[in-house]
């Protein structure tokens, strides 16, 4: 019985090793995780070392706050509520033209991480060189702890086992010593408490996964499917200078945004039928696209021919058969006008930065969790007045009255109904 007291306190002290190092996890800066980060989220409009659609990242944690990460964690997430009280993001709105596309889902870490990769890269290019790209050469060190984690958690669970099976042999032995009968001791694959503690954590396990897989069941981020025609919004929307408008005109007025007709794209293409000025087109793929043949496919849904452009009879075209790409379940109502006409949105605030996309892809995650951070963060444009400002929140007189009285500095979408499940659900 001496014998077996210190291996069960050995045992309990494994076991709590054992779930420590499960939840246990190390946090630094992961440059390779920047890396990833900047390639999918700032790259489309900012370059490390030179201006592009927003200002160049080298050197930024000394510009404005951005030293301190939990401002510029701020700035990421809701650029619209960080503007309305910082005169620097104001002032690059005006310089750039644009507002920066809010990230809700970017953390803390993952900013550290964004830095940390910045930061490298401009050390990189200062010690000259042939500019190493540090951070794919910096091991990533999140997969190797979680490598790491899982040998010892098996490593322990193996031992725990083991010493288990030890303590009631030992047990056995002290009993028979004594003269203690006892029936002989169970393997443990027959041990009616080991089968019981495998099947719950087996449940738990289990239950974890399909809870897991099921809440990403219907979201697509970077959908980016192949479309009967290239449409470069690089070239429409950015160099070009298209308003979305012009072509989705219906967000303007209509819980759809619509995908132009062929007549629309005519208007401007009866006269366009070569593609000779703009950039090198390429697919996701690397392919090298020939623009001018992408018109000519738009000419054949038109039924235009080039040649003969006074004979073209607009009723005979084609609707072209683009593959949808941005979904909601069929019990989520979103309504375009709302957040258009009404709350003043960017495109790009859903959308990414359109402009810079040949093809387009599903940027936002489009979960009810995303929407309502950001009803949760976004101020409403409640600036009115009888001639001027926006007229649809006019009716809110309580807010008007608490703003001007110095109660509250803003409203946010949160206050005026934007949590409420009838909102968006039938």
């Amino acid at each position: 019985m001496i014998l077996c007291k210190p291996i069960g306190q050995r045992l309990s002290v494994l076991f709590l090793s054992f779930f420590a190092l499960s939840v246990v996890s190390v946090s630094a800066q992961d440059a390779a995780a920047g890396k990833a980060l900047y390639a999918s989220k700032c790259g489309a409009c900012h370059n490390i070392f030179k201006k592009m659609t927003g200002p160049a990242l080298g050197g930024l944690e000394d510009r404005h706050k951005w030293a301190d990460h939990k401002e510029l964690l701020a700035w990421i997430n809701n650029p619209a509520a960080y503007m309305a009280k910082d005169a620097y993001t104001q002032g690059l709105k005006a310089e750039y033209g644009s507002m920066m596309t809010g990230f809700p889902e970017i953390t803390l870490k993952d900013v550290d991480d964004l830095v940390a990769y910045i930061n490298a890269e401009v050390v990189a290019q200062k010690s000259g060189g042939d500019k190493k790209d540090v951070a794919a050469e910096a091991p990533d060190t999140s997969n190797q702890n979680a490598l790491i984690f899982g040998i010892i958690s098996l490593i322990l669970g193996v031992v725990a086992l083991i010493l288990m099976q030890v303590n009631s042999n030992l047990k056995k032995m002290s009993d028979d010593a004594e003269g203690i009968l006892r029936p002989a001791p169970l393997p443990f694959y027959r041990n009616k408490t080991y089968i019981a503690l495998a099947s719950v954590i087996f449940f738990v396990f289990g239950g974890y996964m399909v809870a897991k897989g099921a809440i990403g069941l219907g979201r697509q981020t970077n959908y980016q499917p192949d479309q009967p025609i290239f449409y470069s919004h690089k070239v429409h929307a950015g160099i070009n200078q298209i308003n979305c408008l012009y072509c989705h005109g219906n967000a303007w007025e209509s819980k759809h945004a619509a995908i132009p007709s062929v007549n629309v794209c005519m208007n401007c293409h009866k006269a366009i039928s070569t593609y000779e000025k703009g950039p090198k087109l390429y697919n996701d793929r690397g392919e090298e696209i020939d623009g001018t043949a992408e018109i000519a496919k738009l000419y054949k849904y038109a039924g235009f021919d080039p040649n003969n452009p006074n004979k073209w009879d607009p009723s005979m075209a084609k609707p072209i058969e683009w593959v949808k790409i941005h979904n909601l379940p069929d019990h989520v109502y979103f309504n375009h006008s709302q957040h258009v006409t009404a709350g003043n949105v960017q495109c790009q605030s859903c959308h990414g930065e359109i402009t810079a996309m040949d093809e387009v892809k599903q940027v936002a995650e489009l979960s009810m969790g995303w929407c309502i951070n950001c009803h949760r963060q976004t101020n409403v444009n409640f600036n009115y007045d009888s001639t001027k400002g926006n007229k649809f929140y006019s009716i809110y007189e309580k807010f008007h009255n608490d703003i001007k009285s110095g109660k509250m500095d803003s409203v946010k979408v949160k206050d005026i109904g934007g949590l409420e499940c009838q909102k968006c659900h039938y």
